[in-house]
């Protein structure tokens, strides 16, 4: 998990199905004063098993793995480090963005390049922790709360929100018409976001109540999506849910 304050290097691994392109990582991260390599893998599945038991401060990942891409890895992960995605290409740039990511590399991965992307993942490291600053709490009554995105405060209507979904250090707040990306944790959410309104659904979703479709094999439609249940989040889904 990262960690806080950096005056030791990051500790970084490296995740490709390419030795080749294992190596030239590597390679960069020696060079690289501020971060050092814990290990590598050429398998993501061992890669996966690792990120849940080593301390990890930055992932450097490739997207293309068979079996298991980069993607799902990140999906199998509660607590995910900082993350670079490697790709050979751009097509793949869009999802670096879409899940959170400090940046991504495209191959062959010049130092250059290298560097401004880990420099990116220091300062994102040395940020304080997230936590319930970034979201206002909302007046009694009100329909509205405040949340911060980069450095402006955004209004977003609770009747707007279709569902928020918990990536690493931040959630995605996911009106109709946007996805805003907020430095902030679902317990924020929670506390901030009105339980009439909302239900906890699985560790990495919260929906709106008003917004759900119907409930299927374990996932709940949300306007045409469906978002996984977990198990531990059943029985009080059901109960809210029974009661409209």
């Amino acid at each position: 998990m990262p960690i806080n304050s950096h005056a030791a290097p990051l500790r970084c691994l490296v995740v490709d199905d390419d030795p080749l392109s294992v190596q030239v990582v590597l390679n960069c991260i020696a060079n690289t004063p501020f971060l050092t390599a814990t290990g590598s893998y050429t398998s993501p599945v061992e890669a996966a098993e690792a990120l849940r038991t080593e301390p990890v401060d930055l992932l450097f990942l490739d997207v293309e793995m068979p079996l298991l891409s980069g993607i799902e890895l990140l999906h199998t992960l509660q607590h995910p480090p900082l993350v670079v995605l490697i790709t050979s290409s751009k097509d793949y740039a869009v999802q670096a963005f879409e899940h959170a990511v400090v940046d991504y590399l495209v191959k062959p991965i010049s130092y250059a390049r290298f560097l401004q992307a880990a420099q990116k993942a220091l300062e994102m490291a040395q940020r304080p922790p997230a936590g319930a600053d970034a979201i206002e709490a909302a007046a009694p009554g009100a329909d509205f709360t405040f949340v911060k995105v980069d450095n402006k405060l955004v209004r977003v209507g609770f009747d707007e929100v279709r569902y928020v979904e918990a990536l690493g250090d931040y959630v995605h707040i996911v009106t109709g018409t946007s996805k805003l990306i907020v430095y902030s944790t679902m317990k924020a959410v929670e506390e901030k976001f009105p339980a009439s309104r909302f239900v906890r659904v699985h560790r990495s979703f919260i929906v709106n109540i008003n917004r759900i479709q119907a409930l299927e094999d374990n996932s709940v439609l949300v306007e045409g999506k469906y978002i996984p249940v977990g198990q531990t989040y059943l029985r009080d889904v059901l109960q809210r849910l029974n009661k409209f």
